[in-house]
């Protein structure tokens, strides 16, 4: 502590200013990355989950046309082909649009499930984290959306999730029981899956998902960027600060170092001239004053020595 207290002392004012200036820029930067950081985070947040309920929008639109278009027009084929056309299932249309999506460059990184309880492609069956999120939507029925993010191994992922309803009578041909169901569909998913759905129940969830990775790259490249740009607007102060110092203190300072060593031994012949009405004037107009009453005190000394 005394070592301590004795380099302190021993420091110019100069070396203590810029030592408690970085101290200040380093906690400053600390502090406003971690409060940049949240903000940015948020915000990217916010920007995917935009570009995620727009995607949803879409493929719910996609759903629709395929319910109201597509599958009427192929209706026929279902009892008479052998194989099931998937393209009269609004899922597999949503797939398929998504994945044409997926090929521009802005949504290379989301990806699209139709989570369901009970499908008739297993392809899209929910697992235990999915199945929650279903089970919340069916205990809750005022909830529209969740979002959040689960890990896997590979890293995290960001998810959107809305619930996925049987909101047509249409949708009941292929998923009420196995007796009415199209012929073509039991020849190829057989009879176990994807049956027993009523109408307005809940049976999965739509969902966006994409790497967390990708939510908060943009963030982060933009935090770097701001972050640099603050340490260097800092170190410009530091320097500014300091050549402000050295021009309007620290060589004043030294200035009336010299004339008060001269003056302590009896050269009373200079005078410190100071252009500026600030404390440092004060201060040499102070040191004058001295000068020339201790000149006057030496005349007198003489005087009387005479």
């Amino acid at each position: 502590m005394f070592k301590d207290n004795h380099l302190l002392k021993n420091l110019k004012i100069a070396t203590k200013l810029n030592v408690l200036l970085t101290v200040i820029a380093v906690i400053t930067v600390f502090l406003s990355g971690g409060v940049l950081s949240l903000i940015l985070s948020h915000n990217a947040e916010g920007v995917v989950t935009d570009k995620a309920l727009v995607l949803m929008e879409t493929m719910s639109a996609v759903r629709n046309y395929t319910s109201t278009r597509v599958n009427p027009e192929l209706a026929s084929r279902l009892e008479t082909d052998y194989q099931f056309l998937p393209q009269t299932v609004p899922a597999y249309s949503a797939r398929e649009v998504f994945e044409y999506f997926r090929e521009q460059g802005g949504y290379k990184d989301f990806f699209y499930k139709e989570a369901t309880l009970n499908p008739t492609n297993l392809r899209d069956k929910a697992d235990e984290f999915e199945a929650k999120i279903v089970e919340k939507f069916r205990n809750d029925e005022s909830l529209e959306q969740v979002s959040g993010f689960r890990s896997f191994n590979s890293g995290d992922i960001f998810y959107i999730a809305r619930p996925l309803e049987v909101s047509k009578e249409s949708c009941l041909r292929c998923h009420s029981t196995p007796d009415v169901a199209p012929k073509s569909l039991l020849t190829t998913y057989g009879r176990e899956n994807g049956f027993n759905w009523k109408l307005h129940e809940i049976v999965g969830a739509q969902m966006i998902l994409v790497p967390a990775d990708a939510v908060f790259e943009s963030a982060k490249k933009l935090q770097v960027s701001v972050t640099s740009i603050l340490i260097v607007c800092l170190a410009l102060a530091i320097i500014l600060i300091n050549f402000f110092l050295r021009f309007s203190v620290t060589t004043p300072l030294k200035k009336m170092e010299q004339l008060a060593q001269r003056i302590s031994t009896g050269d009373l012949s200079k005078e410190f001239a100071h252009p500026y009405n600030d404390e440092m004037g004060m201060l040499a107009a102070s040191l004058n004053r001295m000068k020339v009453s201790l000149d006057i005190a030496m005349s007198m000394l003489n005087s009387e020595t005479e």
